[in-house]
C-alpha cells in the first residue's frame, strides 16, 4: 500500500500535525512518501530520515503587513491561489500516474487529490472563520470549502467528535458533502505521553516564559521582534524558539533570553515542561500540542488570521488559555495576564486515529 502525505505550507503546524498520521500509516504497514515544500523538508528529514521526500508545489504565501488588509489581500491574490490549486492537482495526478500511489492524504491542500487514487482531505477548519465586519461572507466561504471537499473521498477532522472539542464551531459543522471522520487531536508529542496521561518528565520549571514563533512573513518577524522587546523587561529567565528548522539547531543568549532556531521534538517538549507560561500565535496545531503537553498558554493571534483570533477568544472565554490581541501585546498586558491561571483540557485516552487509518486502508 503506497501512501503520499502532503501538508499545506502555510505555517509549520500543518507539517507537525501530520507526524502522528505518518507514524500510524507506517505502524499499520503502509509505504509512506512525503510531498513537502522546501521549508518543511528539514523537519521531516529529522523525524523520518528513512522516508522518501518529493518537492510539492509551494503557495509562497506572504501576508500583508497589516492584518486588517487581509480581505483585500485575498481578493488581490485569488488568481495566484487558484493557479497553485490547479497546478497541485495536476501534480497529484502525475504522482499517482508515475509512482502508483494508492492513497493521497492532503492536509489542507485544496487541489491535492486524484481521480485514480483514494484521496483524503484533513482540516479542522470546516467553517472558515471571518471577522465580524465580513461575517456576511461566511456563507460564501462555507460553500467554497464544500466545493473543495467534493473532490475527495473522505474528510478527516483533527478534533474530538463531541463538540465543542478544541476547535469549537470551526470543526463542528453540518453539511460536509463527503463522509467525514473525527480522528481526535493530533500532536507530534503524543508518543511522549506516559501511561498516566501526563507529559514525560521534563524537570524543574526554571523558565518564566517560553515563546514559540511561527507563521509566515512579515507577521512572523514582527512577532519575534515584539517578544524580544517585551521579554527583555520581564523578570526571570526566558526562552524563544524561532521555528526555523532550515537554520539548524543553533542557540545563543541575549540578556535574560535564550534563543533557539529549532529544537527536536523531545527537546521542545522538555522546554515546555520547564516553562511557567508558553506564549505563541495559537494556531490550531499549537493548541493541540500544548494540550498534550499540559502547558499554561498565552495566545497572541496573527493579525488578519481570524481563525486564530476566533480560537483564542473561545479558549479564553472557557478559561482554557489567555488571549492578548497582537496590537495590545506589550509589557503591561503581559504582566497583568501572568497573574491569572488557565489550563487546556487534556485529550482523552481514546485514540481515534488508528481506527480511521485501519478503515481507509481496507477500502483502498
Amino acid at each position: 500500500m503506497k501512501v503520499l502525505v502532503a501538508p499545506l505550507d502555510w505555517g509549520l503546524g500543518h507539517a507537525t500535525r501530520c507526524v502522528p498520521v505518518i507514524r500510524e500509516f507506517l505502524h499499520q504497514g503502509a509505504q509512506v512518501d512525503l510531498a513537502v515544500a522546501p521549508s518543511f523538508a528539514p523537519l521531516y528529514r529529522e523525524m523520518f530520515p528513512e522516508l522518501k521526500q518529493v518537492t510539492a508545489p509551494s503557495y509562497n504565501i506572504v501576508y500583508p503587513k497589516h492584518g486588517f488588509n487581509m480581505g483585500l489581500w485575498l481578493l488581490k491574490n485569488s488568481a495566484h491561489l487558484n493557479k497553485v490549486i490547479a497546478y497541485e492537482h495536476h501534480y497529484a495526478e502525475e504522482m499517482v500516474r508515475l509512482h502508483g500511489y494508492d492513497l493521497l492524504l492532503s492536509d489542507n491542500r485544496f487541489g491535492f487529490y486524484s481521480k485514480k487514487a483514494r484521496s483524503i482531505y484533513m482540516t479542522h477548519q470546516c467553517r472558515i472563520a471571518f471577522p465580524p465586519l465580513l461575517s456576511c461572507l461566511e456563507g460564501i466561504g462555507i460553500r467554497w470549502h464544500r466545493s473543495v471537499m467534493k473532490h475527495f473521498d473522505q474528510v478527516w477532522i483533527p478534533d474530538l467528535e463531541q463538540g465543542p472539542g478544541y476547535a469549537g464551531m470551526l470543526s463542528h459543522v453540518d453539511g460536509i458533502p463527503v463522509p467525514a471522520k473525527f480522528v481526535g487531536p493530533l500532536s507530534r508529542f503524543s508518543e511522549l505521553i506516559s501511561g498516566t496521561g501526563t507529559a514525560t518528565e521534563t524537570g524543574m520549571q526554571d523558565l518564566n516564559v517560553l515563546a514559540v514563533v511561527s507563521g509566515v512573513e512579515p507577521a512572523r518577524s514582527q512577532f519575534e521582534n515584539s517578544l524580544k522587546e517585551v521579554l527583555a523587561q520581564v523578570p526571570g529567565n526566558h526562552a524563544v524558539i524561532l521555528g526555523k528548522p532550515a537554520a539548524g539547531q543553533k542557540s545563543w543568549t541575549e540578556g535574560n533570553i535564550c534563543f533557539y532556531n529549532h529544537l527536536k521534538t523531545e527537546e521542545f517538549a522538555h522546554m515546555v515542561g520547564r516553562a511557567r507560561w508558553v506564549i505563541s500565535r495559537g494556531g490550531y496545531s499549537t493548541v493541540m500540542d500544548m494540550a498534550v503537553l499540559g502547558a499554561q498558554c498565552i495566545f497572541v493571534p496573527t493579525p488578519g488570521q481570524y481563525e486564530q483570533v476566533a480560537l483564542a477568544r473561545e479558549l479564553s472565554r472557557k478559561k482554557y488559555a489567555v488571549h492578548i490581541p497582537a496590537k495590545k501585546f506589550g509589557l503591561q498586558s503581559l504582566m497583568q495576564t501572568m497573574k491569572t491561571q488557565v489550563a487546556l483540557p487534556k485529550p482523552p485516552r481514546e485514540n481515534l486515529l488508528p481506527l480511521a487509518v485501519q478503515e481507509v486502508l481496507k477500502k483502498v
